[in-house]
């Protein structure tokens, strides 16, 4: 028992340590200068602690970093692939971060991007029984990338519990769910899903997770914009906008998730941007290559005078080395206009 006191007085000192550096932080940062990056292994960690004087220096102030799988995960250790990063050098990154003033938060991709190409990722090799689509597309062939089923009563005791470690082991304050470019939903090969509403399926595991991380662990929750954006009425692409109903979720989520809008193209109007602080969402503008399109959304996104527009979020989805990211253009030139 006094054990077991020890451990909770240690929590809760730990807890308010992490609550009062993230006030604080909040405070001195009203304007997030954002860079997203996977991280899969140590090896990235050590590269991306050598890299953060710089990016502090640029004016880079978040860090989002998609781990996704690649963690090692104490409630589901089936889940860890080959090569992933551990907890130590996770704390290691989050104090360097820090001392330079930089917020870390991160990601685990969900509901979409299960596999890619021919590979399956972790959950879906570990627990098939997830599959949107079960049993159909052998080697992934004609498919773009997997989803699990929102409706399946045991997803959630699983992923939450990815969730919790990675948020522990990054004394996170916020958390990215990812949840792009879902073109499965409601599909005619799930028995749970066949026939439902596919922005009410969209809605429910977006509200499944908001539940737990803003409700229950009390954390900023994030999400890619796309699949709440009509392709059609905003004039977007099948990949930046949904094309299947699932934009009709929009008025179905809380308001307090933070939205990462993000385009990739050049383009002298971005509607999006005011769209979705009209319904408002608090809104992360989120650019990636080439660098005359990166610079023509951040100058629209700077045009936009509304408070819920936090920021800027370079994303880099691999075009860029852990090692290289405070050489990269698209944020040596974009990041530091965002005073």
């Amino acid at each position: 028992m006094l054990w077991a006191t020890c451990q909770s007085s240690a929590a809760s000192t730990s807890n308010e340590v992490q609550g009062a550096w993230a006030k604080t932080w909040q405070t001195n940062n009203p304007v997030w200068r954002g860079v997203h990056l996977g991280l899969h292994n140590d090896q990235q960690v050590e590269a991306l602690i050598e890299q953060l004087p710089k990016l502090s220096k640029l004016g880079a102030n978040v860090l989002v970093v998609e781990v996704n799988y690649s963690f090692d995960y104490q409630s589901h250790p089936e889940i860890r692939p080959q090569q992933f990063l551990t907890k130590p050098r996770a704390k290691e990154l989050v104090t360097a971060a820090r001392a330079h003033g930089i917020n870390m938060i991160p990601q685990i991709n969900y509901l979409n991007h299960q596999s890619w190409s021919r590979n399956t990722g972790e959950l879906l090799k570990q627990y098939p029984q997830f599959d949107e689509t079960p049993g159909q597309f052998p080697e992934n062939k004609g498919i773009y990338c997997r989803s699990w089923c929102p409706q399946n009563p045991e997803v959630n005791k699983v992923v939450f519990a990815l969730i919790d470690d990675l948020a522990d082991a990054f004394e996170a304050n916020a958390f990215h769910v990812g949840m792009d470019e879902v073109f499965i939903m409601g599909s005619e090969f799930c028995p749970r899903c066949k026939g439902h509403d596919p922005a009410k399926l969209f809605a429910k595991a977006v509200n499944d997770l908001h539940e737990h991380i803003a409700g229950e662990r009390k954390l900023e929750m994030l999400i890619w914009g796309d699949r709440l954006l009509d392709a059609k009425a905003l004039g977007y692409s099948l990949w930046e906008a949904a094309t299947n109903r699932t934009e009709q979720a929009i008025d179905l989520i809380p308001k307090d998730i933070i939205v990462c809008d993000w385009h990739y193209g050049k383009a002298t109007n971005y509607p999006s941007v005011p769209f979705l602080l009209d319904k408002g969402f608090r809104v992360w503008p989120s650019g990636w290559q080439p660098l005359d399109a990166s610079v023509a959304f951040s100058a629209f996104s700077r045009q936009q005078k509304n408070p819920r527009l936090i920021g800027y979020l370079c994303t880099t989805w691999g075009k860029v080395k852990v090692q290289d990211l405070a050489e990269w253009p698209p944020i040596t030139e974009v990041l530091p206009q965002w005073k």
